[in-house]
């Protein structure tokens, strides 16, 4: 299922250049990587084809994680966050290892760690200390981009209003270091800038350990470019193109691509010398990536920042120019020269990567959490799947909500995406809500297909990540029809009558079920019929009686077995994979996997919320209260203030009206859909 990127035309170009590739990586034998889930995996699956050994960290929460049974030895966090760098580095001190390679996000742009890894005479796969200072804070790194002649949007290191007003509307808040879209806001105008300013600052605290922030000009219709960079210790630098991520959400990226669809050769190489003077001006090493805005009118680009660290989205470049990055990066930190130069880079083909979150799509993407029911690739298209999860994995508030990447290459652009776009319909995946309909709608939307992809897509192109009614319905019978077969199979007194057997004339089978996601109660009732098919409706009334012939559906089960039911259905055939057991049945349709609950029969009265409350909309902990029990507030007033996965996720008062209940406090964890606040207005509890 995983796709590596061919070595073979390393070594062509290496040897075509004269450069010595007897001599291995040799004081690399041992390395641990310093961060979890999918990336772990991935820089593991390139350390153990070079011959290294791998260990892996994990905190508490980790414990059961893919990526610590894989690793040939792993060590809990004494600190319990991978963030603390000394428990990271006691840890390497004592599993004996030579390089600490930092992944993606945590440490991985930490000028302080780098040393520190260096210090305790480890090798730090990665940029100089130096070059992470220099580069990694994006105000610096904005100064060096005027110096080097690069293009800049007109900015200010002071968060002031009068800065804002300079600037002019809209602008964006940027938290100062890191990344992910964290302590970023978009400033429509003068009203909203205080609280932006004061939100960035507390996302930022809260995720890089300092809260500066700057201004920078917001251009709406946009395009987010960035080029990857790769450098070693002998002064060669080159570039290895582009990659478009303009489809966004909140400022993180969630469709990438290589090439973009917009630039041509000439800007190709404008970005990237660009880019490589400078790095070059700091004697950079190993990868990187520069990264512009591109104003679709006028086709300018502008710096936007440097990511001293390999990116997310890395596969889709190693994709089209078959080099692998997490190799280069450990051949740079052995000391050994980049077997190629620019001359020798060719791009082949178009790949498209896709990140699948566990977040709602129809809900401003907001994280969600639960128990991975059913992590299932199909075998074909063939595309690289690179995951932290598998079945029975938990994913929880502590950490972001990345289940996977999925990368499709392919010739064109146009099969590039159908093969990422079906890749994702036949993934069988089930037991939290994600963003795989939604990806799926805007890989198969003709927007996305001309090419039309700016940073305001999502809101710009009406698109939804709800499935087709049809599909849930046709779901739903499928689901009866297998519950009805595993019923059969766990009777060991009546299993082997022929289903839905009855000595008299009895009212039909029925299955109660209930949309997981969308909490819509669905009816499927069934009777069998002599030649051993079935005739089933979805809702009220009988098989037999329901005149509306076209809302019946004569099925055939051909073959039954526990991952899965064959169906013949109005004389369509399908293989359907499903995972079910007593409480709830996920089923892989055309396009999807559908969730289903299984209502029980005698259901147990349950309390119900007040009907003013405002509940949490994902678990998460309370960071602010904004109001008491008494107050009359405003419509629009923000009231609690939860946080998840490091975002501040601010809850609204839907009308004006009297507080008269806050059972949360500050700091409080609470799960998702807990009770937040209860409003009263003047004609009772709305």
């Amino acid at each position: 299922m995983t796709a590596n990127p061919p070595d073979s035309v390393e070594s062509r170009r290496g040897a075509k250049r004269g450069v010595d590739r007897s001599r291995s990586p040799a004081p690399i034998r041992t390395l641990l990587v310093a961060n979890r889930g999918e990336i772990t995996r991935r820089v593991v699956r390139t350390a153990r084809a070079m011959g290294l050994r791998c260990v892996a960290v994990y905190v508490a929460a980790d414990r059961n994680a893919p990526f610590v049974a894989e690793a040939d030895t792993a060590v809990e966090l004494s600190g319990g966050s991978y963030l603390d760098g000394s428990a990271v580095i006691a840890a390497a001190r004592r599993a004996g290892v030579d390089a600490v390679h930092p992944g993606y996000g945590f440490l991985s742009e930490n000028a302080g760690f780098a040393r520190a890894v260096t210090e305790a005479g480890l090798i730090w796969v990665g940029p100089s200390p130096e070059a992470i200072e220099a580069m990694g804070d994006k105000i610096m790194a904005k100064r060096l981009a005027v110096e080097s002649g690069v293009p800049v949007l007109p900015s200010s290191d002071e968060p002031s209003a009068e800065a804002a007003v300079r600037i002019g509307f809209p602008l964006l808040v940027k938290a100062a270091a890191g990344g992910g879209g964290k302590g970023m806001r978009v400033v429509a105008d003068a009203t909203e800038f205080d609280e932006a300013v004061a939100a960035a600052r507390r996302e930022a605290l809260s995720g890089f350990g300092h809260d500066r922030v700057f201004l920078e000009r917001y251009v709406p219709r946009s395009r987010h470019v960035e080029i990857q960079i790769v450098g070693d210790e002998h002064g060669t630098i080159v570039h290895l193109g582009e990659r478009e991520c303009s489809i966004q959400r909140r400022h993180q990226k969630i469709i990438e691509e290589a090439p973009s669809a917009v630039v041509d050769a000439q800007v190709r190489e404008a970005m990237g010398s660009a880019a490589v003077s400078l790095a070059r001006s700091l004697g950079y090493s190993s990868a990187g990536t520069v990264e512009f805005l591109v104003d679709d009118e006028t086709g300018e680009f502008f710096f936007l920042e440097v990511n001293t660290r390999l990116q997310v989205e890395h596969p889709v470049t190693e994709a089209v120019t078959g080099i692998d990055l997490v190799r280069q990066q450990l051949l740079v930190a052995a000391g050994e020269p980049l077997a190629f130069g620019q001359d020798d880079i060719v791009w082949s083909g178009h790949a498209i990567e896709a990140r699948l979150y566990a977040e709602d799509a129809d809900n401003n993407f907001l994280p969600a959490t639960g128990t991975v029911a059913a992590f299932e690739p199909a075998p074909e298209p063939a595309v690289r799947w690179e995951s932290g999860v598998e079945a029975g994995s938990v994913v929880g508030v502590d950490f972001d909500p990345l289940l996977a990447k999925v990368i499709a290459h392919g010739p064109t652009r146009s099969e590039a995406t159908g093969r990422l776009a079906l890749a994702l319909e036949r993934l069988h995946l089930a037991g939290l809500v994600t963003n795989r309909d939604f990806l799926v709608s805007v890989l198969r939307a003709d927007t996305f297909a001309a090419g039309d992809t700016t940073t305001d897509f999502i809101e710009r192109v009406a698109l939804s990540g709800r499935p087709d009614p049809a599909d849930v319905e046709m779901a739903a019978v499928v689901a009866a029809m297998w519950i009805q077969g595993h019923n059969r199979v766990c009777d060991e007194v009546w299993g082997h009558l022929p289903s839905n057997w009855r000595n008299a004339g009895l009212p039909p089978e029925w299955v109660a079920l209930r949309s997981r996601w969308s909490g819509e109660p669905i009816t499927v009732r069934y009777r069998a019929r002599r030649d051993g098919t079935f005739a089933a409706v979805v809702g009220d009334g009988d098989p037999d009686e329901v005149h509306d012939a076209a809302s019946v559906r004569s099925l055939q089960v051909v073959d039954w077995q526990p991952g899965g039911i064959e169906l013949a259905m109005d004389g369509v055939r399908r293989r359907h994979r499903v995972t079910g057991d007593e409480t709830s049945v996920h089923v892989q349709v055309d396009a999807t996997t559908e969730s289903f609950l299984i209502e029980p029969r005698f259901p147990l009265p349950g309390a119900e919320l007040p009907t003013g409350g405002l509940v949490a909309p994902m678990p998460g902990v309370v960071s602010d209260v904004r109001c008491s029990v008494g107050e009359e507030v405003e419509a629009g007033r923000v009231l609690v203030v939860l946080e998840a996965m490091k975002m501040e996720n601010h809850i609204r008062a839907p009308f004006a009206g009297t507080v008269i209940d806050v059972p949360v406090s500050v700091g409080q964890q609470v799960d998702n859909g807990a009770l937040l606040v209860t409003i009263e207005n003047a004609d009772g509890l709305e």
